[in-house]
Parts: structure tokens; sequence; C-alpha cells
């Protein structure tokens, strides 16, 4: 099943490399402003926003991210595992992204690999940051 993922994965960053530079709109919409979309619960809108924006800047692991995190809430989980691939492949110490991705594996069952993305958060954040905590946090009540 892993190695399915990885394959998804790869072959979908392989694919959005290729859509980079293959024209631009005029859309001056910034990631911030996909997150507060996402903040305000309009996912849709959202993902629209984030799609666009990863077509001009292809390969930011925040946007990928953030694609990720709103697929999430979406319940495109499948889409979710691309995009928090994809971030993580691009950064795999990238903060946000080990976290979502950790609370995802949690959803489906998957709690070894959420371990292996809170080890990821150690090495990235090894004082201590809010997406370690939140992950360390959402794995213990997983496991109670």
């Amino acid at each position: 099943m892993m190695v399915l993922r990885v394959m998804v994965i790869l072959t979908a960053f392989a694919g959005c490399a290729m859509a980079a530079g293959s024209g631009t709109t005029g859309n001056t919409a910034t990631l911030s402003d996909a997150v507060d979309l996402v903040e305000s619960g309009d996912y849709g809108e959202a993902l629209v926003l984030l799609e666009d924006l990863n077509r001009r800047e292809s390969g930011n692991p925040d946007t990928l991210n953030m694609l990720g995190y709103a697929s999430r809430l979406i319940g495109r989980l499948d889409d979710a595992f691309t995009w928090y691939g994809m971030a993580l492949a691009i950064d795999p110490l990238h903060r946000g992204a080990n976290e979502y991705l950790g609370e995802l594996l949690l959803e489906t069952g998957d709690v070894a690999e959420a371990r292996e993305r809170l080890a990821a958060l150690e090495i990235a954040c090894p004082y201590g940051c809010e997406e370690r905590d939140e992950l360390a946090e959402a794995i213990a009540a997983a496991t109670q």
C-alpha cells in the first residue's frame, strides 16, 4: 500500500513539474488568501485558488501542504496523501505537512506511520513546536 502511495505521489509530482510554466492567469491571489478561505471553511474555493497558485508557483511546499489540508477537510483523502507527499518530497522536514499527514494517517488507522511523521517533527523542531505538540497529542488520543 505504501509503495503504491509513493508511486502515486511521484507520478503526481512529475505531472505538476511538467505543468509549471504552462502559462499563468491574471490572478494575484496569494497563499495567505487561500489560508483565509480554509480558515473560514470555504474549502472548495480554497482548492481552486490553491490549484491556480500551484500552477503559477509549482513546487512550493507550503502551497502543496495547504492543498493537502483543504483536500483532507472535504474528504478527498487520496488527493491529500498526494499533496502532502509532494510537499515532503521537496522539504522532508516541512512542519505543517508532517503534522497534517500524521493526522491523516491517524484518520486512516495507520498509527505507526503517524509516529514516523512525529519523528520527523522531532528532528525539524527539537526544542518543540506547535505542529509537533499537536501531532503528539493526536497520537496519544488515538492510542488510548
